[in-house]
């Protein structure tokens, strides 16, 4: 019994940690992966039912490392997901943020890199800007007296800091694109950034938007935030 109620957590654990990665590399389908995530949330329960009965009916069977061990897979692999449930229910199901929504930058060298993706190149809408001004009133516009060469420089060096894949750099046109590939899944992610003169300033735009997926959990506007942050570090520098 010992080892069954181990091996069930186990089992658990590997349906919640596994399917990003085998979606990743191409062994299985989207649907696959998010099927086995959620069936490993029920194994986990089962996991710790079987547990709670062996403590209370075969308490001999039960060892100190083994139950730890159990709990620890099975926590994971109720966690992970029920964690993933409330980001999803604390951000708005949209996947393309940008500072200008009146306006938004418009990619270019990525989109024959888009052609296959589920989700258009074109910006969301009116309806996905409404939700966005609700959810990240923090998203704006970026003004900066570093003129556009050196604006493009350091975004180029921000986007290199971050671990991102630089896709274009055009000087002339004031553009910046890139891609960010998720850890877990392998979700590929596209940024552009847009600098335009503002008078004796420049205005510095950037939006975020996922291949795939109709919520981003909130993930286009953490790596917004995360670039604004890293250029802005590389600015002073």
């Amino acid at each position: 019994m010992k080892h069954l109620v181990t091996l069930v957590g186990l089992i658990a654990f590997l349906m919640i940690v596994l399917p990003g990665p085998l979606y990743k590399f191409n062994i299985v389908e989207l649907g696959t992966a998010f099927a086995g995530f959620r069936l490993g949330v029920y194994v986990g329960g089962a996991a710790l039912a079987l547990l709670l009965v062996q403590v209370l009916f075969m308490r001999k069977t039960v060892s100190l490392a083994s139950a730890v061990i159990t709990v620890i897979f099975a926590a994971v692999a109720i966690a992970m997901p029920l964690n993933m449930m409330n980001t999803a229910k604390s951000v708005p199901p949209i996947h393309d943020i940008s500072t200008d929504l009146i306006n938004p930058p418009e990619f270019v060298a990525v989109v024959p890199l888009r052609a296959d993706a589920p989700n258009p190149v074109a910006y969301a809408g009116e309806e996905t800007a409404a939700q966005q001004r609700k959810a990240y009133p923090e998203l704006k516009p970026l003004e900066y007296n570093q003129t556009q060469l050196e604006l493009v420089a350091a975004t180029t060096k921000a986007i290199e800091n971050l671990g991102w894949e630089l896709v274009n750099s055009d000087v002339n046109n004031g553009i910046v694109e890139a891609t960010d590939t998720t850890t877990w899944f392998g979700f590929k992610d596209d940024v552009v950034v847009r600098i335009n003169d503002k008078g004796s300033k420049r205005v510095v735009d950037i939006r975020s938007k996922s291949r795939i997926g109709k919520s981003d959990l909130g993930k286009n506007a953490q790596r917004i935030n995360a670039l604004i942050d890293e250029l802005n570090a590389v600015v002073v520098q």
